[in-house]
């Protein structure tokens, strides 16, 4: 039984991390069935709950939700008009997050879980970073896409989640203080961190 808060800066591999240590331990991955299980509790459709988690309306804390694609290789797409607050979807996921972390077992990727589940001695709190230009080039690799795009993607994204956790819960996301585990995912090789954070947290979880 697992349950491990990942946090990546964009490049640093989350999307490809997450899911195979999910995989490596099997639990489930948590990030895309997020959206679902929001909508479920907001009584909204669950395409309107997908699009909010990717975007959102042009105010201050909705660009702040923009950035939440999902993914740390990609460009959020479009949204839908507005149909629930983003303080509604905030409260929402938190909920989700911490039923999530009730069961005992999962790979919770982004979503500020790391700070949402702090307190929980369950939870492995991970963070994969790396420098800005091993990142742009691994967000280039992995999304195949060229270095305008992910130049542009690193500023606005790396931005956006540093304001949503500051906005939301008033602390640096990047601070080492938050996590059990931070590792350089852009000079270590996938496999490797997998292994890394599996062995970690099955440390965690035998000194609980």
């Amino acid at each position: 039984m697992a349950v491990i808060a990942l946090s990546a800066s964009y490049g640093a591999g989350g999307t490809v991390v997450g899911p195979e240590l999910a995989q490596r331990l099997g639990v489930p991955f948590v990030d895309r069935a997020i959206p679902a299980a929001v909508a479920e509790r907001l009584e909204v459709p669950v395409d309107d709950a997908a699009a909010h988690d990717e975007g959102g309306r042009e105010s201050f804390i909705d660009r702040l939700l923009r950035g939440f694609v999902g993914t740390d290789i990609g460009v959020p797409a479009p949204v839908p008009a507005e149909t629930f607050t983003s303080e509604d979807f905030r409260k929402a996921t938190e909920e989700v997050l911490l039923v999530q972390a009730a069961t005992g077992e999962g790979v919770i990727l982004g979503r500020a879980a790391v700070i949402v589940l702090k307190d929980d001695p369950r939870v492995f709190r991970v963070r994969l970073d790396g420098p800005r230009e091993a990142r742009i080039m691994q967000a280039m690799k992995l999304g195949g896409i060229d270095r305008q795009a992910a130049e542009r993607a690193l500023a606005r994204l790396d931005r956006t989640h540093a304001e949503y956790a500051k906005q939301f819960y008033g602390v640096d996301l990047g601070s080492s203080s938050h996590y059990h585990l931070v590792i350089d995912s852009t000079a270590i090789e996938t496999s490797a961190c997998v292994e890394l954070i599996a062995q970690a947290a099955g440390s965690l979880a035998q000194d609980a």
